[in-house]
This record gives C-alpha cells, structure tokens and sequence, in this order.
C-alpha cells in the first residue's frame, strides 16, 4: 500500500549533450537532485558526455543510473519501436555495460536503470517489457534499481521485482497530472502539465508526506513514489527543481539517492 515517509528521491534526466550538441543544463541541476538518469549513447549522449556526467554526479554525491533508450538519436528515443523481447534485452544490456564501465572506472557503483522515453511508455502499457528490463539489469548486477511508472499496479510491479531478485522504485512525476487509476493525463489533454511552480511543490509535498495525490478531476487517491522525476532542461524547469527542493527540505524531508533507503 502507497504510505507516506519523511525521505524522497529526486531524480532527473542528465547528460543528453553529444557531439557538438549541448542540450540541458546539467552543471546546474545535478546538484540539486540525489539520482541521476544519465544517457547511454542510443538516444542521446556519448562517450566524453556519460564520462563527464557520471564525475559530475560523483562529486555531488548523486547516484548514478543508465538511462538505456531505443537506437534513435534521430528521434530522441521517443518513437516508438516494433522490436522484440530479445531485442529489448540486448538493448539494455549494451547500454547499462557502458554506463557501468564509466562508473566503476571512477571508483563507483551504478545505482539504478531508468528506460527513456518510448522503451518508459511502451513498458506503461506493456508490462513484458517492464519484466524484459527487469530480467536484462538483474543478468548484469542483481543490486541495480528498476525505475517504474507506479500507479495502480505499483504492488505487481514490486513482486515483478522481487521474483526476478532486484528492487523496483516507483517514480511519481512533480510536473505531470493524474488520472484516477494513478496514470499520467495524456499531454494532448489541457491541464496534462502543471506549469505552476508553488502549485506543482506541493503535491509533491503531499504525495512524500500523505502518500496521496489530487487527480486531475478534483478527486483524491491514494499514490506514492520512491523518487520523484524532475526536469531542469531549461531555466524555468531548474527554477522548479529549486522550488521543490526548497519545499521539501522546509517541511523536514530529507532528500537521498534513492539507493539509501529503498526496502524492496
């Protein structure tokens, strides 16, 4: 059952430059969350960035997590893909190894795995693909955590991983609104994305401390997270993280990687 807690994680998605293509702002937010979804080189990203990034999340003491996507920097990763199970797990198994390299070569330990953008969605509506990520991160390293959309299937999803033998986070997102079944309103619906910051800081407040969220109907239901997904690709998204941050801390919750604190 959703419970609230005292302590979150605040996640967001990093290291997403390559080339000569600066995208984010990375120096500016990595210090303000606690885990790190760093790009592998399939969506975005490449060797000098995740290099870069993962030093960057070390010395802001930061967990370090592989955001694996499809093989589609044309597309950001978020077309989605007619690809099989096993195509899926070779995948990530690809993109996780290379991250994993990058940290261990810098005196650390990979934390978590986050899929980006259409492998996140597909999985949504699609839970082989949850059980297909779980099973390819728990062949590499049985201690890595599988970020996951939870709502209403939050307890499937945490057996899932138990019986695969990892741990799974349940992720909430501060700048999205909510359907009753603990779904993310479809962006083409109006109100899909909150753009106030106070407005936004406070049901993320709510969900940490009451285990509870406001629906985009008005009405309210029971919905916790792990982490917290955060965005800061651009001044107002940073202004937002700070805003959140700032909330959290005032009310007296700690903020931690969320490989700190997550039972099962």
């Amino acid at each position: 059952m959703p419970q609230s807690r005292n302590v979150i994680d605040l996640n967001s998605d990093v290291g997403e430059s390559f080339g000569n293509y600066v995208l984010g702002m990375d120096e500016d937010v990595i210090p303000l969350i606690s885990s790190a979804n760093i790009a592998c080189g399939f969506h975005a990203g490449d060797p000098q960035v995740m290099r870069r990034t993962v030093r960057l999340a070390r010395d802001n003491g930061v967990g370090p997590g592989a955001h694996p996507g499809f093989p589609d920097l044309m597309g950001f990763g978020r077309r989605n893909m007619d690809v099989t199970a096993e195509e899926i797990h070779d995948y990530v198994t690809y993109q996780v190894g290379a991250l994993t390299a990058f940290v261990k070569a810098q005196g650390g330990k990979l934390q978590h795995v986050k899929p980006h953008g259409a492998l996140y969605t597909m999985a949504v509506g699609a839970p082989w693909i949850w059980q297909t990520v779980a099973e390819a991160i728990a062949a590499i390293d049985q201690d890595l955590i599988l970020f996951v959309l939870g709502g209403s299937n939050r307890d499937d999803l945490k057996a899932m991983g138990r019986r695969v033998g990892i741990r799974v986070a349940c992720e909430f997102f501060a700048d999205r609104a909510y359907n009753t079944d603990g779904s993310l309103v479809s962006r083409r619906e109006a109100g899909a994305v909150i753009k106030d910051h106070d407005v936004a800081a406070a049901r993320v407040l709510k969900m940490v401390t009451e285990g509870r969220v406001v629906c985009i109907n008005g009405e309210a239901i029971s919905l916790s997270g792990d982490t917290v997904c955060v965005h800061g690709d651009n001044p107002s998204a940073l202004a937002l993280v700070r805003r959140i941050r700032e909330t959290l801390e005032d009310a007296g919750v700690a903020i931690q990687p969320v490989g700190t604190f997550l039972q099962d």
